[in-house]
Parts: structure tokens; sequence; C-alpha cells
């Protein structure tokens, strides 16, 4: 089975990884120091002529020079582009952490003015409540159905009170999860 035009890149990839990595190692080094005492000991036992030696030695040695620098550069060049990936990343990351604090602080400050205005309800309530009462006292010779219309009108403050504190609850725990986030 033939292999894409990118397969074969991935493969050299990773080939040139494999070297890369293997020539910084101590079996590297280790064969490269065995090569070296066998090139020199070639020409004390008499079997090439040191000048062919040297010559065979230099051209050798510069080629894994021209590969080696070729494939450091490659490795670098890779390096580079990962740490450019991570900086864009980290990039995104931030403007979406700034993105959520305004949020939160747009929710806190929401939440402080709904807050307020259940305040000022429920002393309202409390107001509507209290004239009720006073009504009540100052006519209590009022009809049944005057007395039922009141009944009703302070069932509904006493369902609209309920409302209120189950909504500043709702905004106490809000609020709390706010701070939570502002923490985190």
């Amino acid at each position: 089975m033939m292999k894409t035009p990118h397969e074969k890149i991935e493969f050299l990839e990773k080939l040139a990884d494999g070297i890369t990595s293997w020539i910084g190692s101590i079996p590297s080094l280790i064969l490269h120091t065995l090569f070296f005492i066998t090139a020199f000991l070639l020409p004390a036992l008499g079997v090439i002529d040191f000048d062919k030696m040297l010559l065979v030695l230099t051209t050798v040695l510069s080629l894994e020079a021209i590969y080696l620098s070729i494939l450091i550069q490659m490795s670098v060049n890779k390096s580079h582009e990962k740490i450019e990936d991570i900086q864009e990343d980290i990039e995104e990351i931030s403007e979406d952490i700034e993105d959520i604090q305004e949020d939160i602080e747009e929710i806190s400050e929401d939440l402080e003015e709904i807050s307020e205005d259940l305040e000022e309800i429920s002393e309202d309530i409390e107001d509507i409540q209290e004239d009720i009462e006073e009504i009540n006292e100052e006519d209590d010779e009022e009809d049944h159905s005057e007395r039922a219309k009141k009944a009703i009108l302070k069932s509904d403050v006493n369902s609209n009170k309920n409302e209120i504190k189950s909504l500043k609850d709702k905004i106490a725990e809000l609020q709390n999860m706010i701070d939570e986030l502002k923490k985190e």
C-alpha cells in the first residue's frame, strides 16, 4: 500500500526525532568514541595510510555535522511551533477569564439592585399591612364582605412577603456563588 505525502512527511519527522534523541544519548557517545579509536588505530596498525584515514574521517564527520544541524533545527522549529500554540491557548484562556470576571461583576451589581428593590417592596408591604390593621381597628363595624376583602388582601400581602423572602434567599445563594467564583 502506498503512503500519502502527509504520511511520508510524518514518518520522516518521527525518524528525525528518533535520530536526534539517539544522538544525544550514552550509546551514541560510546559508539562515536569506539569509531574514533578504531579510526586512529587503523593507521597505527598499518591497515590504512594516516592521510587517507584523516580524509575519510573528516568527510564522514562533516556529513554527520551537516545532517545533525538540520535535524536539530527541525526539532527547534517543532518546539517553537508548539510554544506558539501554547501561547495562543493561554491568550484565549486569559480573554475568557476576563469576560467571566466582567459577567460576575455585572451579575453582582444586578443582585445588589434586586436586593435593594426587594427591601423597598418589603417596606411598602409592611406599610400596607399597618394601614390595613389601622383600618380594621377603626372600622370594626363593617359588614362581612368588607372583612372578607380585607382578609383576602391580607392573605395576598402575606403571600407576597413569603415570595419576597424566597427571592431574598435566592439572592443570598447567588451572591455566595458569585463570591466563590471570584475566589477562584
